[in-house]
């Protein structure tokens, strides 16, 4: 029997009983008698038996695994969320395939089709700071395959969302810089493309506003998350005639740059320019001095997200629902400002 690659059919010879019960207790199937589930297990588990997933998809439709995509893993975010949704699908009974684009629309409609290609019962993805473009993720739609959206969202597919309040998160942690005494704030957009860096933008803007700050246009530079551009940009703001005495940064990894750049110049950080972040990467905690970020709750992200994809496969298509989960943020003050 080791000869050859250990079938259901060898299983049920060994333990003279039928390839459907060994096929129930494989499955997971609730009306299979304990001893015989146990049996069945351990000569599994001894005669090192793998399941003919192949197989499995041509008889019940279903391939028991879902896709992420996500646009990096160079954060601590995206990871951390993953690992929340890889939680969830393991209690279903789910095997995941991650696949990250580098930020890269062409390696994002790649991902996509691999997802497919895999017969994925689902996918949760994260759009590329590039995507303005999303033909290849409304194939799924067509297909009937769930999608759900978290963080980065295409706003065009009416399909479930898992976003945080971006815009009062960045509202809160620019009312704690002008409440510490700040004036002139100013902030490292994202590209204009995601919609996290138009209401994170628009919050800074309604604290200016709410405290009769005016907005200076030359506080304000939006970048492409390229990291040599940080320090072009943050050199800039501090050769201005009239510098900034802080600096909101769209993201932690951004601020983190921020700061090491602040102090390769000879200031101060919180001295001469206060630096806020946003998201509360593992970092943030970690550098000197600590960062004050806005957290986003990435655990509960992830759970949610793969609630709401495993909601729908559980459905008929015509049954499915399209919320958008819309989670707090949390401002954690530490010594950056």
């Amino acid at each position: 029997m080791k000869n050859h690659q250990i079938t259901i059919f060898d299983l049920a010879r060994e333990l003279n009983i039928s390839k459907s019960t060994v096929s129930r207790v494989l499955t997971g199937h609730p009306n299979v008698h304990p001893d015989t589930r146990k049996r069945v297990l351990d000569l599994a588990e001894k005669l090192d038996y793998q399941r003919n997933m192949i197989a499995i998809q041509l008889a019940t439709q279903q391939s028991r695994t879902i896709g992420i995509i996500i646009p990096e893993i160079l954060s601590s975010y995206f990871p951390y969320v993953i690992a929340a949704i890889q939680e969830e699908a393991r209690n279903e009974g789910y095997n995941v395939i991650i696949s990250q684009s580098n930020e890269s629309y062409e390696t994002e409609v790649t991902n996509a089709k691999v997802m497919l290609d895999n017969r994925v019962d689902g996918v949760i993805v994260s759009i590329t700071k590039e995507t303005l473009n999303f033909d290849h993720l409304k194939v799924f739609q067509k297909k009937g395959i769930p999608i759900v959206f978290f963080n980065r969202v295409c706003n065009e597919m009416v399909v479930p969302k898992v976003i945080v309040d971006d815009y009062e998160g960045a509202f809160g942690a620019v009312e704690h810089l002008i409440l510490s005494g700040r004036k002139r704030i100013a902030h490292l957009s994202g590209p204009s493309s995601l919609a996290i860096s138009v209401k994170r933008l628009n919050g800074y803007l309604a604290a200016l506003k709410k405290h009769n700050i005016p907005a200076d246009p030359e506080l304000i530079i939006s970048y492409d998350f390229s990291k040599e551009k940080i320090a072009i940009y943050v050199n800039h703001l501090i050769n201005l005639k009239n510098p900034p005495d802080a600096i909101f940064a769209i993201n932690d990894p951004t601020a983190i740059d921020t700061i090491q750049i602040i102090k390769k110049n000879g200031l101060r950080v919180p001295e001469d320019i206060a630096v806020v972040g946003f998201s509360d990467d593992y970092v943030s905690a970690l550098i000197e001095p600590p960062l004050t970020t806005v957290a986003q709750p990435v655990r509960e992200i992830g759970i949610t997200a793969a609630q709401l994809l495993f909601d729908q496969i559980k459905k008929d298509s015509s049954q499915w629902k399209t919320p958008v989960k819309v989670l707090k943020t949390k401002l954690i003050i530490r010594k950056s400002s």
